[in-house]
């Protein structure tokens, strides 16, 4: 192993996110290029490094760094280095020279304990000598406190953090209670601070890892769609986690509960438990739900007599149920309108638009996905955006970590007299609060969406508590129109939520089944389907055709579908930089999807020149876009979204992005792509149900191929049980409706 000490000459490159640098050293003997990870490090700084020589093919040779050691300057030329190398804002190589010069070997010690003295040079007043001495105390505090969080296994940007958080306090916190990061810093959850609390040598049936799992395992289940969880659900999951006795928990649990971070209440006769922030949450829309439910006294022939002018203007002819549909929206604050595909919907909406439309209303349209507003703006001709769009996300983050920041709230109310939002099965309990929060009372709120979706990939089930609490008035459209009763995506998709059989004989022009047995048979149909029959059909483009699968793992799940379909549909070559992750690769061309919500990413769309026409923040869990570019050398990958918006992301943010050539029904909700591929044989029970097989056949426009089990298919429409998804919703509104 070679071992060198030296001044740090010059930073070639540095990584921030990861403390990768590349610097050149200079000692007595000669000058080196030094490349490794390093928590912090400054121009002029003398270190010692140890490592082994290496061979670059284009830099040639260079130390690769496995160990270092900061170094006090040992002497005069050392200290006017480091002061003059930029390290010190405000000093530059003629001052640090002065400095020197003046106080000679003393120069640091007259800095740390005599920094008024500083004013005895030419160019430094008081003010700035005693700026100069915080920003060595500083320096030094950091660096130490970076090497001090290093030997715990903390990454560079997390050790920041961790400083930025507690400054000198976090040799204390670190030792005396690590679970307290998980609590007070993004980024760092249960496991991180488990894992410093057991280098440390704290014991595992500790008080603050007992309470840091209990917290934990709540948010982890709203990874599930749930609230909240039964008591005894929640202490069984923690003593997994935990490896302690569930007696043990119960304290803490009642500790939690007196700090108001958890919320325990009999709800159905069950012992409930909610981290605190998603009990008030669901409390809150409950309340503004019901402030906003407010009876509109106007005589309902009236408004029949304005909506029979208003279908005659706009030559549409509404259904006993739509026009009823029109007449709530009218007469109430809060309105639900649900229904399935073909059952009229967006002409519903259309008649609402219209009717308000001739009452000089401000209206404004929104949806929970980028594609679902896109949609809707299509279907209605008004500008219709994202609920995230239209509450005017900042991108500052709020100061709850799993919500984001908006500029539209309650001081801020959206300026409207009616606001219309489609796809209500996607919206979970964070956006709901949000929406309400920007609606003043006295602004109608008209709630569209299908119940018999699945429910929000986000926790909580809004639309179907709020439909069940029976707290406002709830249209439900039944009817299939003539036009739509000529597709059998429509008419299938119908009879598969009724639990009625669908028949399997290839003679429609929009539907048809593939049976096949053998996994590796299938898997070869799907590509050809993709690659060459679909395309064709439905006139697009490969990437345009959509692959949905119930599961994640497995051969037919998305993992091994992306695999295989990138392979085929975007082959390697030499033209096409690609970049290896722990999610697999991504190369230029990949069709990929967020998989987490990002609300301070930046975006820009640009027009067809390049430049930048819009810029915004947030991108959300299950948008897709085709990569543009990767930059090996700036280590970045550009990606265009839909409604042309690029991202700029980071190789160390590429843990946001998933291939999506393939992805799973869920992350599918509020989608619609012109031809889908639907691979079924096995799974389990619980996820193999009826409203799954509905939402997946539900996304196609054109035409849905099924490839796979003729039995399966069968049984997934029998089996109407749907996985249980705990929330207080209905509970809550209930309570503020006074019903219990």
């Amino acid at each position: 192993m070679e071992v060198r000490k030296g001044y740090v000459e010059h930073i070639v490159f540095r990584n921030n996110d990861n403390g990768y640098t590349v610097f050149q050293l200079v000692s007595e003997e000669e000058e080196l290029t030094c490349v490794g990870l390093f928590s912090v490090l400054a121009e002029g700084e003398l270190v010692q490094v140890s490592g082994y020589m290496k061979e670059h093919p284009l830099y040639g040779e260079q130390l690769q760094v496995e160990q270092y050691e900061l170094l006090a300057p040992e002497d005069e030329t050392a200290m006017e280095r480091y002061l003059g190398s930029g390290a010190i804002k405000g000093i530059g190589a003629a001052m640090a020279a002065r400095i020197v010069r003046r106080f000679k070997g003393d120069t640091f010690r007259i800095i740390e304990e005599e920094p008024e003295r500083l004013a005895e040079v030419k160019g430094i007043s008081e003010k700035k000598a005693i700026e100069i001495s915080a920003q060595m105390e500083e320096k030094k505090d950091l660096r130490q406190a970076m090497m001090f969080l290093t030997q715990y296994g903390i990454s560079v940007p997390l050790a920041v953090k961790i400083y930025q958080q507690y400054g000198n306090r976090t040799y204390q916190v670190v030792e005396e209670n690590p679970y307290r990061l998980a609590d007070d810093i993004s980024g760092i959850g249960f496991k991180i601070a488990d894992e410093i609390a057991s280098r440390i040598g704290i014991h595992t049936d500790s008080d603050y890892r007992i309470r840091s799992g209990l917290l934990y395992v709540l948010l982890q289940a709203t990874g599930e769609g749930h609230t909240c969880l039964p008591k005894e659900d929640l202490l069984h999951r923690a003593s997994a986690l935990l490896g302690v006795e569930e007696e043990q928990m119960e304290t803490q649990l009642m500790n939690l509960c007196m700090d108001r971070k958890l919320v325990m209440k009999e709800q159905n006769g069950k012992v409930m438990v909610w981290y605190g922030q998603y009990y008030y949450m669901e409390l809150n829309v409950a309340k503004m739900l019901h402030d906003l439910n407010l009876e509109c006294e106007m005589e309902e022939s009236q408004i029949v007599k304005k909506l029979s002018k208003v279908e005659k203007q706009a030559s549409i002819t509404l259904d006993e149920m739509q026009r009823k549909a029109v007449v709530e929206a009218v007469k109430n604050g809060v309105l639900v309108i649900t229904g399935g595909p073909g059952t009229g919907k967006t002409t519903t909406i259309n008649a609402i638009i219209r009717y308000f439309e001739t009452e000089d209303m401000e209206i404004l349209l929104a949806a929970p996905t980028g594609r679902a507003a896109k949609r809707m703006t299509e279907a209605t001709g008004w500008e219709a955006v994202t609920i995230h769009r239209l509450l005017e996300l900042s991108g500052v983050p709020s100061d709850d970590r799993s919500t984001a920041s908006f500029e539209r709230n309650e001081e801020n109310p959206l300026e409207a007299d009616v606001i219309i939002i489609d796809e209500m099965s996607m919206v979970d309990i964070f956006l709901m609060n949000a929406l309400l929060k920007a609606v003043s009372v006295g602004t109608r709120l008209i709630l569209v969406g299908d119940i018999n979706q699945l429910p929000s990939v986000g926790p909580g089930c809004v639309l179907k508590d709020i439909i069940r609490a029976g707290s406002c008035p709830v249209v439900q459209l039944t009817r299939i129109f003539r036009q739509a009763s000529q597709s059998d995506i429509i008419v299938n998709a119908h009879k598969i939520n009724r639990g009625e059989h669908v028949t399997l004989d290839n003679k429609s022009r929009d539907f048809f089944f593939l049976q096949r047995q053998e996994p590796n048979v299938i898997l070869r149909v799907v590509l050809a389907l993709v690659q060459e029959k679909m395309p064709r059909y439905v006139d697009a483009r490969p990437t345009d055709i959509q692959v949905l699968t119930p599961m994640r793992k497995g051969s037919l799940g998305v993992e091994n579908l992306n695999e295989m379909l990138q392979r085929y549909l975007n082959p390697p070559s030499p033209e096409k930089n690609e970049k290896e992750t722990a999610r697999g690769r991504f190369r230029e061309g990949d069709k990929v999807m967020q998989i987490k919500n990002n609300y301070q990413i930046e975006w820009e769309a640009r027009n067809r020149y390049g430049i930048a026409i819009d810029k915004g923040t947030g991108i959300f869990n299950g948008d897709m876009g085709i990569v543009q570019q990767i930059d090996l050398l700036a280590e970045t990958m550009e990606v265009l979204f839909d409604d042309y918006r690029t991202v700029t992301y980071s190789f160390q943010m590429l843990e946001e992005l998933e291939l999506a050539y393939a992805v799973t029904i869920h992350k599918s909700q509020g989608s619609e792509y012109p031809a889908v591929v639907i691979p079924l044989l096995t799974g389990p029970r619980m996820l193999m149900n009826r409203n799954l097989l509905y939402t997946a056949v539900t996304r196609a426009r054109s035409c849905v191929t099924l490839v796979g089990s003729p039995e399966t298919f069968a049984q997934m429409i029998d089996n109407a049980s749907e996985q249980t998804r705990y929330s207080g919703l209905y509970d809550r509104i209930r309570e503020v409706e006074g019903c219990e």
